[in-house]
């Protein structure tokens, strides 16, 4: 199961290349005035927000990115704990997990298919919903794709300068990427300890090429995509201790009381 959601992680971050490679309307300049649901709901409100806190902070449109990027997870953060929470509920029962597939570990369409049901029956029981973990990913997806529009089709944003790189081209000195695939391994590698998937040689597998996808995504994106990438993953990085954390701890405490 965690292995599926890596997979889809993977396939929808491709997705994106593929999408932010060959997108439309990206020539065209976003107003007020750009018609169209994508542009009216997604383009437009993300591009008025940077705006907003750029005015804020003296036209600085790599701060505004850094403040929207927060708010971003902020909002996106519910969803996130759920995410953990369910991360951790797997963990819990994986030990009868591998007893019903230890029972069912013939091949055969019959014995799958039962396999299926015990496992669902199970899900049902402790209140699992393996796929709860992958929907912040397609949540994510096109408030990136947004970001990445607004960037390229607001020319103030586009032409805007911060630190040491130019927002609207990638990082000339390929800091940004290392810390946004630094930043997403550490973030992997907190989630996955004392879980049964780090016994798993294609989770750790997974754990490295997560981090290189990212990075390499970046050193080709505008710098400022890859500043919401940092700045994201960092967020994440500090929600997983504070939050995980917590959790685990309560696992250990119950565990001794036993």
């Amino acid at each position: 199961m965690f292995r599926n959601k890596k997979v889809l992680l993977v396939v929808a971050l491709i997705g994106l290349v593929v999408f932010l490679s060959g997108c439309t309307q990206i020539d065209v300049p976003i107003t007020s005035e750009s018609t169209g649901f994508w542009n009216k709901y997604f383009v437009y409100p993300m591009s008025w927000l940077i705006t907003y806190f750029s005015d804020l902070f003296h036209n600085n449109y790599g701060l505004a990115i850094v403040v929207v990027t927060i708010i971003i997870r902020l909002i996106l953060l519910p969803l996130n704990v759920k995410q953990l929470k369910s991360s951790k509920a797997m963990q819990d029962i994986q030990p009868e997990l591998k007893e019903i597939q230890k029972k069912y570990s013939s091949k055969d369409a019959n014995t799958q298919q039962k396999l299926q049901q015990e496992t669902m029956a199970l899900f049902q029981k402790h209140g699992v919903n393996p796929l709860a973990g992958c929907l912040p990913i397609f949540i994510q997806m096109p408030i990136l794709i947004a970001i990445y529009h607004a960037i390229m089709r607001t020319e103030a944003i586009k032409q805007g300068s911060f630190l040491w790189f130019e927002l609207g081209s990638p990082d000339p000195f390929y800091i940004l990427p290392i810390i946004a695939a630094g930043a997403t391994f550490l973030q992997q590698k907190l989630m996955m300890a004392g879980s049964p998937a780090a016994q798993n040689p294609q989770m750790m597998i997974m754990m490295y090429v997560m981090p290189i996808m990212i990075g390499v995504f970046a050193v080709f994106f505008p710098a400022a995509l890859a500043l919401y990438w940092v700045v994201g993953n960092v967020f994440m990085v500090a929600q997983t201790i504070f939050i995980r954390k917590p959790m685990m701890k309560d696992v250990s405490t119950g565990g001794d009381k036993k």
